[in-house]
């Protein structure tokens, strides 16, 4: 092979590459429009949805609707925010006021939806039926917790603290695990009537009747035993819980029953 012949194939090697380079970023910036896209129907309901009864207790651009428990005028100075189209807790920003988000309205009869991140290791929960009054410190005080775990937390293979089970009272009614860190996961509480039952992607991982003598003996024998109000209602706040890890959360929808 002559020395031009050699110059010609190296020259349509360097635009082969060239091409294959230019076909690879087009792709990322398609595949990033695409994601970018898809994100932007997060937040909102459905015509389906609103004919059924459901709510965003989130709308993807403000916190409007939720507080700082027991200091709803400082809820700017938190560690709560929104960010990217989710409510996101800046837990690690120790110049943020700490404390959980709570709904400014009282829920009895609903269907939860919402979807959910811990950052890496960590852990948090959702509270139901919380009492907000000075007499409390913290939700955990008066409302039963839907557990939030990172899979590699260190308690994720504790019967009473795996995601999606009722904190410290019952173990998972069927195993489920959560998604691996970084991915998005499903959740639901449905309680009517006292009868309450908790879902992580789609499996049912925790029920039970708060008005029954079962629900009662339970707390007794619990590490909840000294927390007279805990429990004791079917009726209140939703709260997001701060506790010291990053979270996300995204899709916050509700429909009473």
């Amino acid at each position: 092979m002559n020395r031009a012949s050699s110059f010609m194939m190296v020259l349509i090697l360097l635009i082969v590459v060239s091409c294959k380079t230019e076909e690879k970023k087009k792709f990322r910036i398609e595949r990033s429009k695409a994601l970018s896209m898809k994100n932007k129907v997060h937040n909102q309901l459905l015509d389906i949805e609103r004919e059924q009864g459901w709510q965003l207790l989130f709308d993807g651009k403000t916190l409007d609707g939720w507080h700082l428990y027991n200091k709803p005028d400082s809820t700017q100075f938190s560690a709560w925010e929104v960010k990217d189209g989710t409510i996101y807790c800046n837990a690690t920003d120790e110049s943020r006021l700490f404390g959980d988000l709570v709904t400014d309205t009282e829920f009895e009869n609903y269907e939860l939806v919402f979807e959910w991140q811990m950052g890496l290791r960590g852990n948090g929960g959702v509270f139901i039926n919380v009492q907000e009054s000075p007499e409390f410190g913290a939700t955990y005080e008066t409302g039963p917790e839907y557990q939030l775990l990172d899979p590699e937390h260190m308690d994720t293979n504790t019967p009473m603290k795996r995601p999606g089970c009722l904190w410290g009272l019952f173990p998972q009614v069927n195993e489920a695990k959560a998604h691996a860190t970084g991915q998005w996961n499903t959740a639901k509480i449905i309680q009517q009537d006292g009868n309450i039952q908790f879902y992580l992607n789609d499996i049912l991982t925790a029920e039970a009747d708060l008005t029954s003598s079962e629900w009662a003996n339970t707390v007794a024998a619990s590490n909840f035993k000294g927390r007279p109000a805990f429990g004791k209602t079917t009726r209140g706040k939703i709260a997001l819980q701060n506790w010291y890890f990053e979270s996300w959360f995204r899709d916050i929808k509700i429909r009473e029953l």
